[in-house]
């Protein structure tokens, strides 16, 4: 059973997104915050899989939450997804370098948000929209002045093969069209994206994609 924490200061929205989630089998939300103080709270407390995290809230809000759940070691299990709205571009790259998973708009169809919790679940990013390519080429690839780079040496363990299909998936490409255009099964670039992630100490697919860029592994 996949547990999911809702963080929206908008009671009616989490109210929404709790029918959505517990009326599906392998879903149900384990609580609700109002805030990010609170969001962090939860999640120490239940440990859930998955945490709905939006970006504007009263206090402590979404991006800070999220860096704060995304380097505790001892929430290593959970994943973040935030929700937002695709215009807010900047806000998407700063949730993305504090750790989150991926993001999805709040006009979201009940379809996409339990496969969106279901892919970080899994390990996976919501990095494959052509929205979301441009984010990453736009905003990664040009980090924060105070924000470190990943040291190129970082790479040096990685195969050949894992160094190309990380390249591929730092362009938005699914493991479906990674493994068309390298003519190699889906299960294989799977495994060579986990491996890839282990080497290089990656939460999930979406820090592999930021090491690939600051790494100076891809260009923008």
């Amino acid at each position: 059973m996949t547990t999911v924490l809702l963080a929206d200061d908008q009671a009616l929205l989490r109210a929404t997104f709790r029918i959505l989630i517990d009326t599906t089998e392998d879903m149900t939300v384990v609580g609700e915050a109002a805030n990010g103080e609170e969001a962090v709270d939860l999640t120490r407390t239940h440990h859930p899989d998955v945490v709905l995290m939006d970006i504007r809230m009263p206090g402590t809000d979404g991006l800070a939450a999220t860096s704060v759940i995304c380097t505790d070691p001892e929430l290593a299990s959970t994943r973040v997804l935030i929700l937002t709205t695709f215009e807010n571009d900047e806000y998407v790259a700063e949730a993305i370098h504090a750790g989150a998973s991926g993001f999805l708009g709040k006009d979201v169809s009940t379809e996409l948000l339990l496969t969106g919790i279901r892919t970080v679940v899994a390990g996976e990013s919501l990095l494959s929209p052509v929205a979301t390519r441009a984010l990453i080429t736009r905003f990664l690839a040009a980090p924060k002045p105070d924000a470190p780079l990943a040291s190129p040496e970082r790479l040096h363990d990685l195969t050949t093969r894992e160094r190309e299909v990380m390249t591929l998936a730092a362009h938005g490409k699914s493991n479906a069209q990674i493994a068309d255009e390298l003519v190699i099964s889906p299960l294989t670039i799977r495994s060579h994206i986990q491996r890839a992630m282990s080497k290089l100490g990656a939460r999930d697919r979406a820090q592999l994609v930021v090491i690939a860029y600051q790494s100076g592994l891809v260009q923008a």
